[in-house]
């Protein structure tokens, strides 16, 4: 739960810190606005993956199931600054799939936290082999870090994929080639 009072004082001490008047006008109510904000793109840390991934559906058909181009915003923990792209999801059921705004409500899980991309590229993949036990799932993020657009080494358009394969995904070239074939149509 995000504590409002201490991000409030923390951006206040942000502001003063850089030399602003904190009684400006325009900066008079940025504390409590920063404050929401952060409730907000940080709600994903009081939120389990397992909510949404639990109501399965049984099915004949193991064929794979990808949901491509998720829009995601998420928070670099290293610099606090946004980095943002698109997940693409696939996973072969074994007998039973979810419903595929489920998927999307993974992703979200895992973009609003303070986050690597790494990591969250794993935590999508290993909760769905959790609770869905497919016979394989691969996750792939591609997104666009602002901490390497605004700042640093300031390269704006730069891409970071990332991607994770569990079970079969991880034994088959065949299935992580058609995976990509499907994602870059």
């Amino acid at each position: 739960m995000v504590d409002q009072k201490k991000v409030q004082e923390a951006i206040k001490l942000l502001l003063e810190g850089i030399g602003e008047d904190t009684d400006r006008e325009g900066l008079k109510e940025t504390p409590e606005r920063i404050g929401r904000m952060y409730e907000e793109i940080c709600g994903g840390m009081d939120q389990d993956a397992g909510e949404h991934l639990s109501k399965v559906f049984s099915v004949d058909n193991n064929e794979m199931v990808l949901e491509k181009d998720i829009t995601f915003y998420s928070m670099c923990e290293h610099h606090l600054m946004p980095f943002y792209g698109k997940a693409h999801v696939a996973y072969i059921p074994d007998g039973k799939v979810v419903g595929l705004s489920k998927l999307a409500r993974t992703v979200e899980v895992y973009a609003r936290r303070l986050q690597i991309q790494e990591r969250m590229t794993a935590q999508i993949a290993d909760d769905i082999m959790k609770y869905l036990a497919p016979q394989g799932v691969m996750v792939m993020l591609e997104a666009e870090h602002m901490c390497m657009t605004m700042r640093g080494i300031k390269k704006p358009g730069s891409q970071t994929v990332t991607m994770v394969t569990r079970g079969v995904f991880a034994e088959n070239k065949e299935l992580q080639d058609r995976f990509l074939q499907l994602v870059n149509r």
